[in-house]
């Protein structure tokens, strides 16, 4: 089935006003403004390449929403800075732990929700082999969460070297890199688990 053109997906018009009004209540009084600016750049630089590409490649309204719901996370976290979120702080408490994790969440759960939408661009787009796109996916999620990771420190070091700690949230945490990078891969690895047994499940041909 033909994606619905833009005017008519009432799903997709509703998943942009719920990020429209978020972005707007986030905005209001941040913890700290320089920061929220800079994590916004992810946010700005993320929806004007799906709007671009809208025509050329339209995804599944799955996948949009579960692109939704990683960017509320990320918007939420950009306002409160991820180190200083109140969701991170009850599970610090909870948990009995020795930081805020609600960095860790949200790079777990962006391989979680965007391992789907990645399988979607290899199978429509580039004609991978079913069988090929779980591996393939959760490869790419590691890839290009250890690529942010660097771009996130050029970035904290070109644009405000003395917003650094805020912005890329290490809380002191020297691995802090690359167990983000870790947790996306695990994320992916649960997606595409989950995946695979609803495909075994239905039983999709290869190139379906």
């Amino acid at each position: 089935m033909p994606p619905l053109p833009f005017r008519d997906n009432r799903v997709l018009h509703a998943l942009i006003l719920w990020l429209l009004i978020l972005w707007a209540i986030t905005a209001v009084e941040p913890f700290n403004r320089r920061d929220w600016l800079l994590e916004n750049l992810l946010v700005f630089i993320y929806a004007a390449l799906l709007a671009l590409t809208y025509r050329r490649f339209t995804f599944s309204n799955l996948s949009y929403a579960l692109f939704t719901l990683f960017l509320s996370l990320h918007l939420i976290g950009a306002h409160y800075t991820y180190a200083e979120t109140p969701l991170g702080f009850w599970l610090q408490d909870g948990f009995e732990l020795q930081r805020n994790h609600y960095d860790r969440l949200v790079h777990f759960s962006y391989g979680l929700l965007c391992a789907y939408p990645f399988r979607e661009i290899l199978l429509r787009a580039a004609g991978v082999r079913r069988s090929w796109t779980y591996f393939l996916v959760a490869s790419m999620i590691l890839a290009f969460s250890a690529v942010y990771e660097i771009i996130e420190a050029v970035v904290a070091i070109l644009v405000d070297p003395e917003l650094g700690a805020a912005y890329l949230g290490t809380q002191g945490d020297d691995w802090d890199a690359q167990k983000d990078s870790a947790l996306a891969f695990g994320g992916a690895v649960a997606a595409m688990a989950m995946t695979w047994y609803r495909d075994k499940q239905i039983k999709l041909p290869e190139h379906s």
